[in-house]
Formats: structure tokens, C-alpha cells, sequence
């Protein structure tokens, strides 16, 4: 039975993230608010609740996951951020943007994309998603709560602990975040690719004849 926690959406309690961040260390699978939606996390590290998190959502390793990260320096742990992209990814950051991204080799395979061995990143915006983070002093492995065969995203926390209860260790409502999800952005090629139109906005980052 998932344990339910109701934190402050600007000033999240201390005590509760503590306690959440004490759930992932010890294996767990949660559901956090982020800017864009709510997502599942879990600890980067733990084989087992990484495959029960694709099992949620019914996704294998053809599927990329997202490294949650507090900063760029902690993206550029994780991946290969030349100057250009290291620019694009600070001039919209924090904010509604996955960035697709070659990953380092220190990054277990096994949260990798299959084929091209790639990652995805982002830096939320979200003031749970941050403190969450900052209590964890380490990146966040996500992937947005789009249940198998749903067109859009679960928003209601209460919702979610109908369905989700027997499946996940604890949610964390911090009310409604919307459910527009990211703008998803390549970076591993010449130039930068829109995979998925969502939240950010991506006129001002791209060459005319892509926006």
C-alpha cells in the first residue's frame, strides 16, 4: 500500500521529502509533481525498481527515461554537453524541456536507450521536484505517469492513489501540475531535433525553418 504524502506546492516540508528520499534509497517507486506533469521516480541505482517502473507504464529499453537533475553540472555527470548544447540546454533551463543526449559511460546500461545508448535530462522547474532533489543530492531517474493505454496523464493525486496504490510506494500530491508534457529536444545530432512538441516553448531555439 502506497504511503500518501500532501506537501506544500511552493514550500514542500522538509520532513516529508526526507522521508521520500528515505523510500527511494530503500528501493522504492514514487509519484512526484513536476512542471509539466506528474512522473514516476525512482533511485537510479536499484535494478528492481527500475524494471518496475517500466512496468507501470509498459515500456521496454527501446523507451528513454529521463534523468531528473538539480543543475547542468549534474547533467554533465551524466552526459556528453558540448558548448553549443551546453548553451541551449542554460538558456532554458530550468523549465518544461527533456534533452535527448549522448549518456557518459559511468551510467548503467540498463537505464539507457537499447539502441543508441542515449538519455534523456532535464531540470524541473517545479519547487517539489527541486527540494526533492536537493534532499537527494543526486539525479533522479523518471518517466512521465502515462498509464498503458490512457491518452492523457493522471493529474489528481487522489486519482492516482486509486489506481496506483498497490503499485508504487508513495505519491506526493502537491495538487494539479498540468498535463501538457515536456518538449522533448535531440541534441546528439548536427543540429537540434523537436521529438516532441509539449510545454517549452522551442521558436526562439531553433533555425527558422524548424520553428
Amino acid at each position: 500500500m502506497a504511503q500518501f504524502f500532501a506537501v506544500h506546492p511552493e514550500n514542500p516540508q522538509r520532513r516529508l521529502l526526507r522521508a521520500a528520499v528515505g523510500i527511494l534509497q530503500a528501493g522504492g517507486v514514487i509519484v512526484y509533481p513536476t512542471d509539466s506533469l506528474y512522473a514516476l521516480g525512482c533511485h537510479l541505482g536499484d535494478k528492481s525498481a527500475v524494471t518496475r517502473m517500466r512496468h507501470i507504464r509498459d515500456i521496454d529499453e527501446r523507451h528513454h527515461l529521463t534523468m531528473m537533475c538539480r543543475d547542468l553540472g549534474e547533467i554533465g555527470t551524466l552526459a556528453k554537453l558540448d558548448n553549443r548544447n551546453y548553451r541551449l540546454v542554460k538558456s532554458c533551463t530550468p523549465g518544461s524541456y527533456t534533452f535527448i543526449l549522448q549518456a557518459n559511460r559511468e551510467l548503467p546500461r540498463r537505464v539507457l536507450h537499447s539502441n543508441r545508448k542515449t538519455i534523456g535530462v532535464r531540470i524541473p522547474s517545479h519547487p517539489v521536484a527541486l527540494a526533492l532533489l536537493e534532499e537527494l543530492q543526486e539525479p533522479l531517474l523518471s518517466t512521465s505517469l502515462l498509464l498503458p493505454g490512457e491518452s492523457e496523464p493522471l493529474n489528481d493525486a487522489e486519482q492516482i492513489r486509486q489506481r496506483l496504490e498497490h503499485s508504487v510506494d508513495l505519491i506526493i500530491d502537491a495538487g494539479s501540475c498540468g498535463v501538457e508534457p515536456t518538449t522533448v529536444l535531440d541534441l546528439t545530432g548536427a543540429a537540434p531535433l523537436v521529438v516532441r512538441r509539449g510545454k517549452g516553448d522551442v521558436r526562439a531555439l531553433l533555425e527558422p525553418d524548424q520553428a
